[in-house]
């Protein structure tokens, strides 16, 4: 009995080990979009100078990112008016909501080294939010609530810019006080700057040091990055002063000192720095079977952070800048925000905002192209210009996403297939079908289906290579004399993997 279980584990071990040396990660195969993607410089760099202008940017600074590494970089106005400090690529600025997602990423490396769970109560580590919510039948407000801003808290965005200094005994007073809230937990998206603050407080909590200092030493060391949460400790030429527009002049705003809201939009960094922290989530990108030595966060626990885990809008009517209509939905992951549009571009980042500053980043996982902004006025518009530079880059550059290479079970299973069409003979003994198939696809209807599509097109000249949708999906063209065909098919979970469904038709 004991010989059995071992045989069945070394089984059970080859196949997956089988299955994983079968994946095919996907890849970019165009050796020249670096080089054109440097050429969009002179393009990029006036967008950017324009929107200052047009919008009163004292100063900014950006960044152009692909595959994790700085493809050009750029700045303009000052970082210090009074002082004529010109902005640059190492200017502090203070990033805002982008700091959020450092908070998220501190919080799944805890879960990942089981400090804590996702949905562990939040009254674990602030007893006195337990019992608090809209309606007495909520459940409990959970860490995965604050991280996807569903704990039913308002928004509380003009509110929460003026916390930023408050400390840890004042945001518990707060919650003893009890909290007003918009919405059930658990249901809705509202933007909370608060619970981002608890969760910077549970950091502490699980931890024993602030989580200011925790991020700092597992996120920011461990990058190489140069950041911090207090304004005062930068050396003045390097931070990045805010200011204000206001009647027809820039007005100085008053920098908040670090507090433990914090931990929603507090920390100080420049393009240079962030750029390694962009390249991060870059790297999670394709999933594939390399080692992860000396990564910051596990590259699963970094694509989690990029799902949509909380609807928040769809928009039919979103234009982009040439005019064209493309529909949008949002949602929010862990400490980031999510956009597709309808061609099924997926971007991943955040915006941040707060008197004196705005900022937005945004990459495009399957494109491997990123985009940073900065800029030191009081809410300066940077996420819809990075969506024109997204835009931009991706035609004047004819970026093009990801390539998915076949597996070598989708060419195996076309292969065979394509032996039996069109009369499907011995189709039953071939064993490369699935017990649902023959039941699913009489086999008289396949030859006569077959048989017919054939008879239209003539002699096979020849079988194009397998199109996959993804590991276990596909479809192939054949071209025949006197037109093409659509061959697609879809394999089982089973190892090995067999055809359960298939479709031929004439191509167009």
């Amino acid at each position: 009995m004991l010989h059995c279980k071992k045989t069945c584990l070394s089984l059970l071990l080859f196949i997956v080990i089988f299955s994983r040396a079968q994946y095919q990660a996907p890849v970019h195969t165009d050796t020249k979009r670096v080089e054109r993607l440097k050429a969009t410089e002179p393009a990029i760099s006036k967008m950017i100078a324009t929107l200052a202008i047009e919008n009163h940017f004292p100063g900014y600074a950006f960044g152009i990112v692909l595959d994790g590494q700085l493809i050009y970089s750029g700045a303009g106005g000052y970082a210090n008016i009074e002082k004529q400090i010109k902005a640059d690529t190492r200017s502090m600025f203070r990033i805002a909501s982008m700091s959020k997602s450092f908070t998220a990423m501190a919080i799944l490396k805890l879960r990942d080294e089981g400090k804590l769970k996702l949905d562990d109560p939040v009254y674990n580590y602030i007893p006195d939010l337990k019992d608090q919510a809209l309606t007495k039948d909520a459940a409990p407000i959970t860490i995965r609530h604050l991280l996807t801003h569903s704990a039913g808290f308002p928004e509380d965005n003009p509110w929460g810019d003026r916390q930023l200094a408050d400390t840890e005994a004042e945001l518990i007073a707060l919650v003893k006080k009890g909290i007003s809230f918009s919405n059930v937990n658990g249901t809705t998206y509202e933007y909370s700057n608060l619970g981002f603050a608890m969760l910077g407080y549970i950091i502490k909590q699980v931890t024993g040091i602030p989580y200011g200092e925790y991020i700092e030493r597992n996120i920011w060391k461990r990058l190489g990055m140069q950041a911090s949460w207090e304004y005062s400790k930068i050396p003045e030429p390097q931070f990045a002063k805010g200011y204000r527009w206001i009647n027809n002049n820039w007005q100085a705003e008053i920098p908040l000192h670090d507090g433990i809201y914090g931990a929603m939009g507090g920390m100080i960094t420049s393009i240079e720095s962030f750029i390694k922290y962009l390249a991060l989530h870059q790297q999670a990108w394709p999933p594939r079977n390399d080692d992860e030595n000396n990564m910051v966060l596990k590259r699963s626990s970094l694509r989690e952070m990029h799902q949509p885990w909380r609807f928040n809008s769809l928009n039919p009517n979103f234009k982009y800048s040439d005019g064209r209509t493309c529909a949008t939905t949002t949602a929010y992951g862990y400490g980031l925000a999510i956009l597709r549009d309808c061609d099924n571009k997926l971007m991943v980042g955040h915006s941040g905002g707060l008197p004196g500053f705005g900022s937005n980043w945004r990459i495009l996982p399957e494109y491997g192209l990123g985009v940073i902004l900065f800029a030191n006025v009081t809410y300066a518009p940077t996420a819809g210009i990075n969506l024109r530079i997204i835009d931009t880059l991706i035609k004047l550059a004819n970026l093009t996403p990801y390539t998915l290479p076949p597996s070598a079970i989708l060419n195996q299973r076309k292969k065979e297939l394509t032996q039996l069409l069109p009369d499907f003979k011995d189709a039953e003994k071939s064993a490369i079908f699935a017990e649902n198939f023959f039941p699913d696809y009489p086999i008289e209807d396949l030859r006569k289906e077959a048989k017919n599509i054939f008879d239209k097109v003539g002699k096979v000249i020849s079988v194009k290579e397998m199109i996959p949708e993804n590991q276990l999906r596909g479809s192939f063209i054949i071209e025949c004399e006197k037109g093409k065909v659509q061959v697609s098919f879809t394999l089982t979970p089973e190892n090995p993997a067999l055809i359960q469904e298939y479709h031929i038709k004439l191509y167009n």
